[in-house]
């Protein structure tokens, strides 16, 4: 069985690292939302 390999126009590279970086900062938004709930969760508790 032969692998082909597909070669991505300069277009689809750039969407996909557009898409990617997207991700990357939903996910990084994910995690500072969180930890800040979590903070605001511990010192709330405490007090």
């Amino acid at each position: 069985m032969m692998h082909e390999r597909i070669e991505l126009t300069e277009q689809q590279k750039r969407a996909r690292r557009s898409r990617s970086l997207a991700i990357g900062l939903g996910l990084a938004a994910l995690v500072v939302i969180f930890y800040i709930a979590t903070i605001v969760k511990f010192v709330n508790h405490t007090m």
